[in-house]
C-alpha cells in the first residue's frame, strides 16, 4: 500500500544513490531548483499571497513528496493549475480557510491512496484531461492580464466572463513601460531556450527585466510595491482558529484540491514513466501528496503536486533517483534564506509574462486537433469540460465530462452486441436460418443494462413459425441483471409461441450468474450445451419427433394447432 521509491531504492539497488549517480542527481537538483524559483513565486503571487508562500510550498511539499512518493523523479511544489482555484478560496474564505481546506485535502488524498484510489484515476478518459487542462490554461491566461497590461486593476472579479469584462472596460489605463517590459520577457523566454538549455529562460527573463527596471527607473509595479513585509525564514507549523471555521463550506474546495492535486500528480508520473522506463507506485505517490498538502497548510504553504514541466526538467538534467527532488528543495531553502529581499525588486509584468507562457504550455492545441479527428461523443466530451472549467470550475467540469463520458461509453458499448442467425456452425458473413423449424441465433458482446432494449427487440423479430431457438453465447463474456430480466422476457415470449430455448457454449460468467438467478432451474438444466453440436443434435431430435407427431395428427386429420416438446 505505502512503498515509498526512496526506501525501496536503498533497500534493492543502493549503488543508484553513490558515485556518479548521485553526482547526477545532485546536478539535477540545482537545476531544477533554479526552475522552480522564478514560478514559486510567480505562481504565489498570481494565487492572492506573498510570494515566499509559494517558496515554503516548493520547499516543504517539494522535499515530502520526493522523499515519501512513489516516483523516482517527480518533482513537487506548487503549480499553475492551483491558481485560480486558491484565488476563489482566499477571496470566499481567506487564508485560513485555504490552510483549513488544503489539510483537509491532504486527508482526503491519504484515504485515496489507502483504498488504492490512485488506480481508478487512471480511467479517467483522456478527452476530460486535455478538456479541464486547457481549460485552466485559459483561466490562468486570463489571470495574467492585469499586470502584464500594468493596469493596477483592484477588485477584479474571480469569474471569467467579469474579469474579461473589467479589463475591456479598463483596456484606456494600459501602462505602455509594463507591456513593454512584460513583451520583452516572454521574447526572452521563448528566444533563451534557442540559445540555452541548461539555464531556464525564466530565471533569465526575471534577472534582466528587473535590472532593466531598476537602472532605467521605469514606472512599473514591482513585488516590493505590491507586497511591503517579505520574509526570508519558513514560520513555525501552526493550525489557525479551528473553533470558528466553517468545515462544511471547505468540503467543497477540500475535494477540489485532493482531485486536482491526484489527477495532476498521476499524470506527471505518468510522463515521468514514459521518458524513464520505470514504473510509479500512484497509491504510494497519493499517500505521499496528501502528507506533503498537510505539512505545506501547517507551514503556511499552498496545495502542491507533482509539476511535469519541473519533473520534465529533473529527468532531462540527469535526474533518476528521489535525491535529486530533495536537493531541489533544500537548494530552494538556501535562496531563501540568503536572497528573498531581493524579491522585492522584480516586476510584476515579468512574474504575467512567465505564467503567460506557462498557460500557452498547458494548453494542449495538438491533442485538441487529434480528438477533434476522432469521435463526436470524445469532442464533445473535450469541448464541455473545456467550457465548465472556463465558466465555472473543475469538480462540476470533471463530474459532468465523466457522466456525459459514461453515456457516450455506454451507448458505444451497447452497439458492439452483436445478435444474428447463423446457417452454418461454422462463422459464415452470410446469416440465414439453418431450416423452417431450427433458428440459431449467434450473440456477441457484452449483455449488460445499455444492450437490454436493443437485446429484446432483436430477439422479438425472430421467426415465429421456428419450433427451436438456440442461442450460442460463445462470445459473450459478461452478463448483468438488468440481461437477465430480458432474458426472462424472452422466454416469456418463445413460451407464449411455443418455442423451445436452448443454450450453448456459454463462458463460465455467464453460466454463473444464471445460475445465481435461477434461470438454470427455470428454463431447465438439460437445455444447456457446452457446444453447438450438441445443442444442434438435440434439437434435431427434438424436432424429429415433432415431425412424428404432426404426420399422426395429420393422419388422424387433427388440426395442428400445438408443438409437441
Amino acid at each position: 500500500m505505502f512503498k515509498p521509491k526512496l526506501f525501496s531504492i536503498i533497500k534493492n539497488s543502493p549503488s543508484d544513490l553513490k558515485g556518479k549517480a548521485l553526482a547526477n542527481d545532485i546536478v539535477a537538483g540545482l537545476i531544477v531548483a533554479v526552475v522552480a524559483l522564478p514560478l514559486s513565486i510567480a505562481l504565489a503571487i498570481s494565487s492572492g499571497v506573498s510570494p515566499e508562500v509559494g517558496m515554503i510550498t516548493a520547499i516543504v511539499a517539494g522535499f515530502i513528496i520526493s522523499f515519501l512518493g512513489g516516483s523516482r523523479v517527480q518533482i513537487g511544489g506548487p503549480t499553475a493549475a492551483f491558481v485560480v482555484i486558491i484565488c476563489g478560496i482566499i477571496e470566499q474564505h481567506g487564508i485560513d480557510g485555504l490552510i483549513v481546506a488544503t489539510i483537509l485535502a491532504g486527508i482526503i488524498l491519504i484515504i485515496f491512496g489507502i483504498i488504492g484510489f490512485g488506480d481508478v484515476i487512471k480511467f479517467i478518459p483522456f478527452p476530460i484531461t486535455v478538456g479541464f487542462t486547457t481549460g485552466i490554461a485559459v483561466t490562468l491566461f486570463s489571470t495574467q492580464l492585469n499586470d502584464f497590461l500594468g493596469l493596477n486593476l483592484s477588485g477584479v472579479p474571480s469569474e471569467f466572463l467579469g474579469k474579461w469584462k473589467m479589463y475591456i472596460l479598463n483596456f484606456d489605463k494600459i501602462n505602455p513601460y509594463a507591456l513593454v517590459v512584460g513583451i520583452l520577457s516572454v521574447a526572452i523566454i521563448i528566444l533563451w531556450g534557442k540559445i540555452n538549455k541548461k539555464i531556464p529562460g525564466s530565471l533569465v527573463a526575471l534577472i534582466v527585466a528587473t535590472l532593466a527596471v531598476k537602472f532605467l527607473n521605469l514606472p512599473v509595479e514591482t513585488i516590493g510595491s505590491k507586497f511591503t513585509n517579505i520574509s526570508g525564514t519558513i514560520p513555525a507549523p501552526h493550525l489557525p482558529d479551528l473553533a470558528n471555521t466553517d468545515f462544511t463550506a471547505l468540503i467543497q474546495p477540500a475535494i477540489t484540491i485532493a482531485i486536482l492535486a491526484g489527477i495532476e500528480s498521476l499524470l506527471s508520473a505518468v510522463v515521468a514513466d514514459g521518458m524513464t522506463g520505470d514504473k510509479h507506485d500512484s497509491n504510494t505517490e497519493l499517500i505521499a501528496q496528501g502528507v506533503a498538502n498537510i505539512a505545506s497548510a501547517l507551514f503556511g504553504g499552498l496545495p502542491a503536486t507533482g509539476a511535469i514541466a519541473r519533473t520534465a526538467a529533473n529527468i532531462k538534467n540527469g535526474g533518476h533517483s528521489p535525491i535529486s527532488g530533495m536537493v531541489h528543495a533544500i537548494v530552494l531553502l538556501i535562496i531563501m534564506l540568503a536572497a528573498m529581499p531581493l524579491a522585492k525588486l522584480i516586476p510584476m509584468c515579468t512574474l504575467a509574462a512567465i505564467l503567460i507562457v506557462v498557460s500557452y504550455n498547458m494548453c494542449e492545441f495538438k491533442e485538441f486537433k487529434q480528438i477533434a479527428r476522432t469521435t463526436k461523443s470524445d469532442l464533445s466530451v473535450l469541448i464541455l469540460t473545456f467550457i465548465l472549467t472556463v465558466i465555472f470550475d473543475l469538480v462540476v467540469a470533471i463530474e459532468l465530462g465523466m457522466v456525459l463520458a459514461m453515456f457516450l461509453f455506454i451507448k458505444k458499448m451497447s452497439e458492439t452486441l452483436q445478435i444474428n442467425t447463423v446457417s452454418k456452425l461454422e462463422e459464415s458473413d452470410t446469416y440465414k436460418y439453418v431450416n423452417k423449424e431450427i433458428l440459431v441465433y449467434e450473440i456477441a458482446g457484452p449483455m449488460f443494462f445499455g444492450a437490454s432494449t436493443r437485446f429484446v427487440d432483436v430477439m422479438k423479430s425472430m421467426n415465429l413459425s421456428s419450433d427451436i431457438l438456440i442461442l450460442r453465447m460463445k462470445n459473450v463474456p459478461i452478463i448483468d441483471g438488468t440481461l437477465i430480466d430480458s432474458l426472462k422476457q424472452i422466454i416469456d415470449y418463445t413460451q407464449k409461441y411455443h418455442i423451445m430455448v436452448l443454450y450453448c457454449e456459454l463462458q463460465p460468467q455467464p453460466r454463473e450468474i444464471l445460475k445465481k438467478y435461477g434461470c438454470e432451474a427455470r428454463m431447465g438444466k438439460e437445455k444447456f450445451f457446452d457446444t453447438i453440436e450438441d445443442a444442434m443434435k438435440f434439437a434435431e431430435e427434438i424436432e424429429t419427433v415433432n415431425k412424428e407427431m404432426r404426420a399422426k395428427r395429420a393422419k388422424r386429420e387433427i388440426p395442428v394447432g400445438h408443438k409437441t416438446k
